[in-house]
């Protein structure tokens, strides 16, 4: 490759991650925002747990169509065209979110989904694909961008709350991602996308076996993951709430501790990437991961739910990125095909176990029956990462912990 060839190349990739890692802040705000606004939209809108359950379900099954639309996007007219497309969805969702009654909230709850399914692929296959030497490190960042989008959210919607202005709130998030669409939009013609996936020719000689136990057990991990984060996430403000010794502005600030220890995970996880294998280390976080969500079922108070939050996020911080990572380890250059099978699972997880816990909560009373449903999920996570993984490149393949 000559030299021009090759820096224009590099520039392509650092930009196109660099976007990537910037539209990442707006989509962390709005896929963890129903988690603290929930208290009010329950009070808003009359709803018992299986209700307010089930808008994650409406969010979910939105972008689980959305994802499987992405790849196709993606295909006929590049990553960003796909990401573009996402976030004015998102931004029009999510500044409509309470300009009617609750079935115009559920729709535009469907509509921020929707934007997020298209986007959310479309940016982790693209930073993948731009930087094939640093996957895991890359795409830790990139969470790390979502993480700090997700952090951001209850202590603004908490702030919001208080001063009455979560519609002023709602509008700046949609603005926030309406420029970085902009941004992408308006992109240098030589900054240029790898190849679409679906070409016939970057397909060539990577079939897939069907039939083989890895995509199995990886749209498991992608199913089972998602779930168990938005889940615990998504219900530890009304968890809070329904301890009844904490205000409704400290309530809707504890999924926070949560959110912040995975974006500490995140940052730091690229530096210990450099000595352990990407397998053992989520073994390890998920073991930490349940002892947190043990805990939270425990707790009765502030000090128990901040830190049982912050073990749960520290302990799941680096497991989806690995898990996207493992995709490309076990299906090379075929794992961009698959990617959307994967993503579509990741999005049902994401819908239905959050539902589950407000199902299982109504039917015994309590939150904290309805919290084992993650603390399962995450268990199992760990059991299925236990199988031997290829070997990464360079490596051998990875063992579970000793």
């Amino acid at each position: 490759m000559p030299p021009s060839e090759s820096s224009n190349v590099l520039v392509s990739a650092r930009a196109l991650t660099f976007a990537a890692y910037a539209c990442f802040v707006p989509i962390g705000i709005a896929a963890v925002l129903l988690g603290p606004l929930l208290p009010t939209l329950s009070s808003r809108w009359s709803l018992n747990y299986s209700q307010a359950g089930a808008l994650f379900t409406v969010q979910y099954l939105a972008s689980t169509l959305a994802v499987a639309l992405s790849g196709a996007l993606v295909s006929r007219w590049g990553f960003r065209f796909a990401i573009k497309t996402g976030l004015v969805l998102m931004s029009a969702g999510v500044a409509s979110l309470l300009a009617g009654p609750k079935i115009v909230g559920t729709l535009c709850i469907a509509a921020s989904g929707a934007g997020m399914g298209l986007a959310v692929p479309a940016a982790n296959l693209l930073v993948a694909e731009v930087n094939p030497a640093r996957r895991s490190a890359t795409l830790n960042l990139l969470n790390f961008c979502w993480s700090a989008g997700a952090v951001a959210c209850p202590f603004l919607v908490a702030a919001a709350a208080r001063s009455h202005r979560i519609p002023l709130f709602l509008g700046s998030v949609a603005g926030f991602a309406l420029l970085v669409a902009i941004g992408i939009a308006v992109m240098p013609p030589s900054i240029v996308e790898p190849r679409a996936p679906n070409d016939p020719n970057h397909e060539k000689g990577s079939a897939i076996s069907w039939k083989q136990s890895a995509v199995a057990i990886l749209g498991a991990l992608f199913f089972l993951y998602v779930g168990v984060e938005n889940s615990f996430g998504g219900w530890i403000a009304s968890y809070a709430k329904s301890l009844g010794n904490l205000t409704t502005a400290v309530s809707l600030m504890t999924p926070s501790f949560f959110y912040a220890a995975l974006t500490l995970g995140r940052w730091l996880a690229p530096l210990f990437l450099r000595s352990v294998d990407e397998v053992r280390l989520a073994q390890a976080g998920l073991l930490l991961a349940c002892a947190g969500m043990a805990g939270l079922v425990l707790s009765g108070g502030l000090y128990g739910v901040a830190g049982s939050a912050c073990l749960a996020g520290l302990g799941l911080s680096s497991v989806y990125p690995i898990t996207i990572s493992l995709l490309s380890r076990e299906f090379g250059s075929a794992s961009s095909r698959i990617g959307s099978l994967m993503f579509t699972m990741s999005n049902l997880g994401g819908g239905i176990m959050p539902w589950m816990v407000g199902v299982s909560s109504n039917h015994f009373g309590t939150l904290k029956a309805g919290l084992a449903v993650p603390l399962i999920g995450c268990a199992t996570t760990y059991g299925l990462y236990l199988r031997q993984w290829k070997a990464a490149p360079g490596g051998s393949p990875a063992s579970p912990l000793r």
